[in-house]
């Protein structure tokens, strides 16, 4: 299931669901005047995970700027916010915000199979700075006294130069989704939601499906799994193309 809240969790689970690919944390942080502190965001995480507890769920970080403005956090004015501070590049520079998440994530991942997938990677470095920042917390923690596991790490891929460095990422995480979206618009470097332009929004485009192709043969060589979050896994086409690769 791909969900937003937990008002989804019953109709997911009617539809027969096998765990969550994807888990919009962002929903929680908009619409509202202050942020959710670390309590609120690990009852939301905790109840999610035991909603399909064995089956896995899968977290991703907060991942506003670009589309997603959020109160509480001043964004500066940008010509071209979706290429601008968003995502991980806005969380890493916002400890104040990221930290009440990733220790609530951690102690989630305590009573259920939680993942944790990062938006918006480019670089080694981020996951390896995502990677100090969690140790951190799991320190924090332990010295609290506080029920934790470390869950799986894992990140969207969906930039340009996170599919042609995924040999070097892989071996640094658990898992792969490939963000088709983004993927498709950035690397045909077309608006996916400007209507001139699409006939050029495809991600069965060989460069997209190459860059796709290169993502999962280097999951391979590390032994890792690749999931598909994006449109293009709701296509009956796409499908045999995606499982292909």
């Amino acid at each position: 299931a791909n969900l937003g809240s937990l008002t989804e969790i019953d109709a997911a689970l009617e539809a027969g669901a096998m765990g969550v690919g994807l888990f919009r944390t962002e929903l929680l942080f908009m619409d509202r005047r202050s942020l959710p502190d670390e309590d609120e965001q690990y009852g939301v995480y905790s109840r999610l995970a035991q909603a399909f507890h064995p089956r896995p769920v899968v977290i991703r970080t907060l991942d506003v700027g670009g589309d997603k403005p959020l109160p509480g956090i001043v964004f500066p004015q940008e010509d071209n916010p979706f290429l601008g501070w968003r995502g991980v590049r806005m969380c890493l520079d916002r400890p104040d915000v990221f930290k009440p998440q990733l220790r609530a994530l951690l102690r989630a991942a305590a009573v259920g199979n939680v993942r944790v997938m990062l938006p918006m990677i480019d670089d080694l470095d981020e996951i390896r700075a995502v990677k100090t920042l969690l140790a951190t917390c799991a320190q924090e923690l332990s010295q609290e006294g506080a029920t934790y596991a470390q869950p799986e790490l894992g990140i969207m891929v969906e930039t340009p130069a996170a599919a042609l460095t995924a040999d070097l990422l892989a071996p640094e995480v658990d898992f792969f989704s490939i963000g088709t979206n983004d993927l498709t618009q950035y690397v045909m470097a077309v608006d996916r939601v400007n209507p001139n332009l699409a006939a050029l929004y495809r991600t069965d485009h060989p460069a997209v499906l190459r860059a796709i192709g290169m993502v999962c043969e280097a999951a391979k060589k590390a032994n890792i799994s690749v999931a598909v979050c994006g449109e293009a896994a709701a296509r009956p086409e796409m499908i045999p193309v995606l499982i292909g690769l």
